[in-house]
């Protein structure tokens, strides 16, 4: 049933292999865990495609069978809908929670804040500009990503934007390095079918 899952695999640097790498490694992770049979894609924007036109119509499920989103338009929460994304449904393929910036609520052992989830994208899904680390090839030092908060908690004066699970602010490191600010390199995978 699981169509949705933040990867369990973190990845320091924004070079995944370029799309095709995200898309394989979301697929890989859900096989580690006995989900087959779907098509997975990384919710990640390039140059030439944007994260809402790749990841299929909906609805989606986490691990737990909880609805993420019933369709795409839920999803990037248009018309007055919320999806489910937040901190106790953003599970990774494992069903374990990802350690968001509440430090109250992280996982057992977990000491750091790793609510930053790569995207590339704007609140609707659509590429934000250049700032994809050259179509997730790069590990430039010059060069960032957009990212959204999936815990829906952040500390900019705008709290819109700071509980945006897509589009919350431009990474705090580079392509280089996704770790500082809350960063993990960790990525949204959604199955297409």
């Amino acid at each position: 049933m699981m169509s949705f899952f933040i990867t369990s695999e973190k990845s320091m640097t924004g070079n995944l292999g370029g799309i095709a790498g995200a898309d394989a490694k979301c697929a890989r992770l859900a096989a580690a865990v006995g989900v087959t049979g779907k098509t997975w894609k990384a919710y990640l924007s390039t140059a030439t495609e944007s994260a809402r036109t790749r990841i299929g119509a909906g609805p989606w499920y986490n691990v737990k069978g909880v609805m993420i989103a019933a369709n795409v338009a839920q999803l990037h929460e248009e018309g007055g809908m919320k999806n489910g994304i937040s901190l106790e449904n953003g599970l990774t393929e494992k069903g374990e929670i990802v350690p968001g910036r509440d430090a109250t609520k992280r996982p057992p052992g977990a000491t750091a804040n790793e609510h930053d989830i790569m995207t590339g994208s704007m609140m609707n899904g659509m590429v934000n500009g250049t700032n994809t680390c050259s179509d997730w090839t790069s590990a430039a030092t010059t060069q960032m990503t957009w990212v959204g908060h999936f815990d829906r908690n952040g500390n900019q004066a705008d709290p819109i934007i700071a509980a945006s699970w897509n589009a919350a602010h431009i990474q705090a490191g580079s392509c280089a390095d996704t770790g500082p600010g809350g960063g993990a390199g960790r990525i949204y995978c959604f199955a297409t079918n």
